[in-house]
C-alpha cells in the first residue's frame, strides 16, 4: 500500500492534479480533473484503462474492496468514448468491461459478481438503462427466461411469497418494448404481446388496482426487504394492501406499452382498454400521492381499513414519474428541486428509518442515481445532473468497480448485502454518457438525440462505432447547453433523428453525426441539498378501554393523532381519548418537523368473527411442502378449513348486525415458506352471496409455522342486516408464482363496521 500511495502521489504531482479544474464538489467529495477525492482518500485514472484508488473500507467489514481496476476484456466491438477527461473515459470503460463479464456463456445477463441468474426487476431496469442496445441478444434471451409456463411474467421471490405482495414484475413490459425500439423487430412484438396482456389482465382480475384511488397495490418497486422500508408492525398482507408510487408508475407504463403494441398489431379494443387503464393509474398517482407542501410525490399509502400517506420521498418512483410523463413539466422541475439530496447523493428514500441498518434504508444505489441524473436532464436541472453523475462516479472510482449499494451517511460499502460488477449499476454507468451527454433516445420514430451537456462537462467528445439497425454512427457533441444549434449527418444538416429508413439505407456503413450545442447557459434550477436525516421511532400503541396509549419516544416534538385515516389532533402527551368509534393511529414528529411512521391501527368499532362452515383440527392435503412439527394451536372456535388446488372453496356463514359499510379480512396460517421470500403466497377471491368483493391475499408467515395466525388484507363492502354467506374461492387468475402450492388454512372471517 505504501508503494501504491507513493506512486499515486507522484502521478498526481506529475499531471498537476492539485490544480485541476473542479467538476463536481459537495461537502463529501470533489471530482477535479482526472481525480476524485474524499477526505484522505483519492481515486485517479492514469489512463483510460486503469483506475487506482487508496480507499479503505470500514474496519472489520466482511467484503474486501478493489484498489485497482485494469481493463481485462476486448472492448473494440463496442462504442468507444473519446473525451479530454481521462477519469470519465476510464469509468465508462470500466462499465463496458464489467458488462462483458456480465454476459454468461448461455447469453443471459448475470445479476452481479456474487449473484448468478436472471432476476426480473434487475435485468429489466438494466435493459432500460443501456443493455437493450448494448446487449440486444442477451436482453432477448434473459427476458424470455422470466416467463412462466402459463405465459406470465415471473415475479421473483419477494415478501411473503412473491406475487401479489411484490407486484413490480411488469417492469418487464417496459424493458421488452425498449428492445423493440432498438431492433424494430415486429416478430418480437408478436412474442411479447400475449405475455404482457395476460400478465396485466391477471393483475387486474386479481384486484391489484384500487377501485377507490386507482393506484396499484403491493410492495414498492425493487425495495423488497420488508423491514427496510415499512414500519415493523406491518405484516406482508399489510404490504399487499399498501399502494406505492413506484409500483403504480411501473404498471401505468406497462399498460401504455400494451396499448402501443396492440395498436401496432391491429388490436384496437385492447389498445383502447389499455390506454384507459394506464390513465386511471396516472390520475390516481397525481390525485392521491402528490405532496404539494414538499414538492414531490409521497412514497406510498399504508394502513389497514383506512390508508394514510407515507410522506417520504422515494427516488426511483420520483424519477419514473418524470421519465414516463406521469408528472407534467412543472411538477418534474419541482421534483428535481425538492427531492432531498445528501452530500453523497440521493437516497433510496428520505428520511431514513432510525433503528434499521443500511441496505435500502440509509443507502445510495448507483443505478437509481443514474436514473435520477437522467430524469434531471429531462427536467432541465443542470446542477441536479452534475451531482447525479458525481454520485455515481465517486463510488465507481473509489471502489474500482460498479458496486451495488453504499451507506448514505458515509459513502462506504458496509451495507447488509453487496456485490461488485453489478449489472444494473454498470448499466447506469454506461447510460450516463450515452443518454445524457450524447442524448441518445430510442423512439418509435427512430434514434433521437437530446444531449444535455452541463457547462462543467462542455468539452468536445466523440462516441465511435455506435450501432443502430445495421449501420454504425460516429457521434460527436461539441460545446454545452440543453439545445442543439446544428445537427449534421455526413456534413448535411437534418433533424436530430436517425430514422429506421435512413439506417437501412446506410446498412453496413458508418455515418458521421456532429451535434453542435448552443453554448447558452441552462436556466438555473436549485437542488435540495440536505444532511442525511433519520425519522423518529414508531410509537407502539394499544387500547386500554376507550383510551389510546403509547410509549414515549425520545427527542420528540409532538404526536399527531389519526382517526380513520385523517389527522384530527396534535398532542404532547402519550394518551388520547378514543371514545369516538374509529381506527386510531399516532405519529411521532421530531422537534425539527420530521415525521416517523404511524403506529399500528387500533379499531374501536364493532367487530365480528365467523367460523368456516366445515372445519377440522387436522391437515390432510398431500400438497403441503412443510408439515407442522406438532399439533396446530391458536385457532379460534372449533377448528379451521384447509384450501388448496384440490379444495378450492371455503364457505363461511355470517350475520350482518345492521345495514352499512364493512371491511372483511381472513384469519389464516400459511407455513409454506419464510416471511421474506418464496413463491407460494395464498390468493383467493372472496364473494358475498355469490357476488365478488375482491381478493384476499394470505402470504407466508414462516416456514412450517402452521400455528402462526395472522390476517389477510381487508376488503370493503356494503351489506344489509341479516344472514349472508361469504365464499372464499380459488379462481384461475388467483394462481401464484409457484403454481403448485397455493395453500392456506383458514380459521375465521373477521368483519369490521366502518
Amino acid at each position: 500500500m505504501k508503494k501504491l500511495l507513493i506512486s499515486f502521489a507522484a502521478a498526481a504531482c506529475a499531471t498537476g492534479l492539485v490544480s485541476a479544474r473542479e467538476i463536481v464538489k459537495t461537502p463529501a467529495y470533489t471530482w477535479h480533473g482526472d481525480t476524485i477525492t474524499q477526505g484522505v482518500y483519492m481515486a485517479y485514472a492514469p489512463n483510460a484503462t486503469v483506475i487506482i484508488s487508496t480507499y479503505s473500507a470500514q474496519p472489520g467489514y466482511y467484503m474486501g474492496i478493489d484498489k485497482e481496476w485494469h481493463k481485462r476484456n476486448d472492448l473494440s466491438g463496442y462504442p468507444q468514448l473519446s473525451t479530454p477527461n481521462t477519469l470519465h473515459r476510464a469509468i465508462y470503460n470500466m462499465g463496458m468491461d464489467e458488462m462483458v463479464n456480465a454476459v454468461e456463456p448461455d447469453t443471459t445477463l448475470r445479476t452481479g459478481k456474487e449473484w448468478s441468474g436472471v432476476w426480473t426487476r434487475d435485468v429489466s431496469y438494466s435493459i432500460l438503462l443501456s443493455m437493450a442496445y448494448m446487449q440486444p441478444e442477451a436482453t432477448r434471451i434473459s427476458l424470455l427466461r422470466k416467463v412462466d409456463p402459463m405465459g406470465r411474467v415471473i415475479q421473483d421471490t419477494g415478501s411473503g411469497g412473491a406475487w401479489p405482495v411484490s407486484t413490480d414484475r411488469m417492469i418487464w413490459a417496459a424493458a421488452a418494448y425498449e428492445l423493440y425500439l432498438v431492433t424494430g423487430d415486429k416478430d418480437w412484438l408478436k412474442t411479447i404481446y400475449p405475455i404482457i396482456k395476460k400478465s396485466l389482465y391477471d393483475d387486474r382480475s386479481s384486484g391489484l388496482y384500487s377501485a377507490k384511488t386507482g393506484l396499484v397495490k403491493g410492495e414498492t418497486s425493487f425495495i423488497d426487504w420488508r423491514e427496510q422500508s415499512y414500519p415493523k408492525w406491518m405484516q406482508t398482507a399489510d404490504i399487499y394492501q399498501s399502494e406505492a408510487l413506484g409500483t403504480s408508475i411501473v404498471h401505468a407504463r406497462a399498460w401504455v406499452v400494451l396499448s402501443r403494441i396492440a395498436a401496432e398489431l391491429g388490436h384496437k379494443d385492447v389498445s383502447k382498454d389499455a390506454a384507459e387503464q394506464a390513465q386511471k393509474i396516472v390520475d390516481g398517482v397525481n390525485a392521491n400521492l402528490w405532496n404539494k407542501d414538499k414538492g414531490y410525490y409521497n412514497m406510498y399509502l399504508y394502513g389497514r381499513d383506512n390508508l394514510i400517506d407515507n410522506p417520504r420521498a422515494e427516488t426511483l418512483g420520483e424519477t419514473l414519474s418524470i421519465l414516463w410523463d406521469v408528472a407534467d413539466a412543472d411538477r418534474a422541475r419541482t421534483i428535481t428541486e425538492n427531492n432531498p439530496t445528501t452530500p453523497f447523493g440521493v437516497g433510496i428514500f428520505y428520511p431514513q428509518i432510525a433503528d434499521m441498518p443500511a441496505y435500502h434504508n440509509n443507502a445510495l444505489w448507483p443505478w437509481v442515481g443514474a436514473y435520477w441524473a437522467i430524469a434531471n436532464a429531462k427536467a432541465g436541472n443542470e446542477q441536479g445532473v452534475m451531482q447525479g453523475i458525481g454520485a455515481v462516479y465517486r463510488p465507481a472510482a473509489l471502489f474500482a468497480t460498479n458496486k451495488e449499494n453504499f451507506v448514505l451517511e458515509n459513502g462506504d460499502i458496509a451495507t447488509e448485502l453487496n456485490s461488485s460488477n453489478m449489472l444494473w449499476c454498470l448499466a447506469g454507468n454506461i447510460a450516463l454518457t450515452h443518454k445524457i451527454l450524447f442524448g441518445i433516445d430510442f423512439t418509435e420514430k427512430g434514434l433521437a438525440f437530446h444531449p444535455f451537456v452541463p457547462k462543467a462537462l462542455g468539452e468536445d467528445r466523440t462516441l465511435s462505432g455506435f450501432e443502430y439497425r445495421g449501420c454504425k454512427l460516429n457521434i460527436t457533441v461539441k460545446g454545452f447547453g440543453s439545445k442543439i444549434s446544428s445537427f449534421t449527418v455526413d456534413g448535411k444538416e437534418q433533424a436530430a433523428l436517425i430514422t429506421p429508413a435512413q439506417a437501412k439505407k446506410a446498412k453496413g456503413k458508418t455515418l458521421d453525426v456532429v451535434i453542435v450545442m448552443d453554448n447558452q447557459p441552462i436556466a438555473p434550477l436549485k437542488v435540495n441539498n440536505v444532511s442525511n436525516a433519520k425519522a423518529p421511532l414508531t410509537p407502539i400503541a394499544r387500547l386500554e378501554g376507550k383510551t389510546l396509549v403509547w410509549n414515549p419516544i425520545e427527542y420528540i416534538g409532538s404526536y399527531v393523532i389519526v382517526r380513520d385515516g385523517k389527522r384530527i389532533d396534535t398532542v404532547h402527551t402519550t394518551t388520547y381519548d378514543a371514545s369516538i368509534p374509529g381506527e386510531y393511529q399516532v405519529i411521532g414528529v421530531s422537534t425539527d418537523g420530521v415525521e416517523g411512521f404511524a403506529s399500528e391501527p387500533m379499531s374501536t368499532r364493532m367487530q365480528g368473527m365467523f367460523q368456516p362452515e366445515k372445519a377440522t383440527k387436522t391437515m390432510t392435503s398431500g400438497e403441503i411442502k412443510y408439515q407442522p412439527t406438532g399439533d396446530i394451536a391458536g385457532f379460534t372456535g372449533h377448528g379451521f378449513a384447509e384450501t388448496d388446488h384440490a379444495n378450492q372453496t371455503v364457505t363461511v356463514p355470517v350475520v350482518i348486525p345492521e345495514d352499512g359499510e364493512y371491511t372483511l379480512s381472513v384469519r389464516y396460517a400459511n407455513g409454506n415458506g419464510p416471511v421474506n421470500t418464496g413463491r407460494s403466497c395464498g390468493i383467493r377471491t372472496v364473494e358475498l352471496d355469490g357476488a365478488s368483493l375482491g381478493t384476499v391475499v394470505m402470504p407466508h408467515r414462516g416456514k412450517g409455522n402452521w400455528s402462526d395466525w395472522g390476517y389477510s388484507n381487508s376488503v370493503d363492502f356494503k351489506a344489509t342486516k341479516g344472514k349472508h354467506v361469504v365464499t372464499i374461492v380459488f379462481k384461475p387468475y388467483n394462481e401464484n408464482m409457484d403454481m403448485k402450492t397455493n395453500h392456506v388454512i383458514i380459521d375465521a372471517v373477521r368483519l369490521n363496521k366502518k
